[in-house]
């Protein structure tokens, strides 16, 4: 077949003056190298951590369509206070997207078996409707499956299954987790409860818990309710969960999580302490669906934690057979445990279009956007 001389993509930049651009633009598509594959991508989900890079700090209610019906552009107003937290990005023109699917149309030596064979990729750049790739960053997804249904088989499924190995490897025997609801909490209880490993979730609102239930989850506090703290502190007391993944970053939760492990675990203690428990207690911020601060008010002892968690360096610690483990355990569960939900399909166009901007800003809990940049 003959190959495209060029392609759009999309691209997000903030100026220096507080603007955030997002644009399409075409770029030619260079020669292949050993060990390369040109894939054509045909869906490429909208991850919060997508977002951070498309959207950034801007105040998304601002945003203005303009352009041309062909080349669409939408601007939008970044506020002044946010604006030196991206000051390493200012002017530069980033491409988006960090994971998709899509068919191999051609390859540098050594790919030539991929060609025609539908694969997920990783790596960035996928908001376009060609990419270059690594074969290293791709994998063959099994036969019969949708680019839809390989679009997400990086990012979420491996974040919860690098949640359960964190947990064990730090000596921890169960977990909770924020957000839960979300495609990647519903992952990760599928990967719990086939695993037998005791999962807190945390929701906020009962119809979050209910789509729990109707997993199997067995525990679940609702951080709206007004007996919350004493909720959480009693599932927390029934499991043992000493680690927590946090997908809300700022605002009490994580303050209220680790208080409810230090109540769990003095109601188990034999002897009293005035410096706390000994048990350790870890929360890892792995989101930032609140942009606030992370107030900690220190009620828990001396033996805890709070940091950051990103799947990449944990990648890059955990080692080949670890990671090769994880990867065949996603393409072999695809389609069931790590089966994500689509709110809708949009092109690479409507990503401009200022209504569906704020739409899939928004990081609702159960709604997520795919694009289909072939569309």
């Amino acid at each position: 077949m003959s190959l495209p001389a060029n392609g759009l993509e999309l691209r997000s930049t903030i100026t220096s003056g507080g603007e955030l651009k997002l644009e399409l633009v075409e770029v030619p598509i260079r020669a292949l190298e050993a060990g390369e594959v040109l894939i054509k991508v045909e869906a490429a989900p909208i991850n919060p951590s997508d977002l951070g890079l498309l959207t950034g700090p801007a105040d998304v209610s601002t945003a203005t369509a303009g352009g041309t019906p062909d080349r669409p552009t939408v601007t939008a107003h970044v506020p002044a206070q946010r604006l030196p937290f991206v000051a390493a990005r200012h002017d530069e023109s980033m491409t988006v997207g960090n994971e998709g699917a899509g068919t191999v149309i051609a390859a540098g030596a050594g790919g030539e078996a991929l060609i025609g064979k539908r694969v997920a990729a990783i790596g960035g750049s996928m908001y376009a409707q060609y990419r270059i790739a690594r074969i290293a960053e791709c994998f063959p997804l099994p036969h019969g499956a949708t680019a839809a249904e390989g679009a997400s088989a990086f990012v979420n499924p491996l974040t919860a299954l690098a949640m359960v190995e964190t947990m064990r490897a730090e000596g921890h025997s169960a977990l909770v987790h924020t957000a839960a609801a979300s495609n990647l909490g519903q992952m990760l209880n599928r990967i719990c409860i086939a695993d037998g490993v005791r999962l807190v979730n945390i929701v906020r609102s009962e119809a979050q818990a209910a789509i729990l239930r109707d997993l199997g989850a067995s525990y679940i506090v609702d951080s709206s309710s007004e007996s919350f703290d004493s909720d959480l502190a009693d599932v927390l007391t029934e499991t043992g969960a000493t680690i927590a993944f946090d997908a809300i970053g700022g605002g009490t939760l994580a303050n209220r999580i680790l208080r409810g492990m230090e109540t769990a675990a003095n109601r188990k203690a034999t002897t009293y302490s005035r410096y706390g428990s000994s048990v350790h207690k870890q929360v890892y911020i792995y989101g930032a669906l609140d942009l606030g601060p992370t107030p900690l008010d220190r009620s828990y002892g001396l033996a805890w934690g709070v940091s950051g968690f990103l799947l990449t360096p944990f990648l890059m610690k955990a080692g080949a057979e670890t990671v090769g483990r994880m990867r065949a355990r996603v393409a072999a569960e695809l389609t069931t445990t790590f089966a994500s939900n689509y709110t809708a399909t949009i092109s690479l166009r409507e990503v401009l279009d200022p209504a569906t901007l704020q739409a899939y800003s928004r990081k609702a809990t159960g709604e997520k956007y795919l694009i289909d940049p072939s569309r």
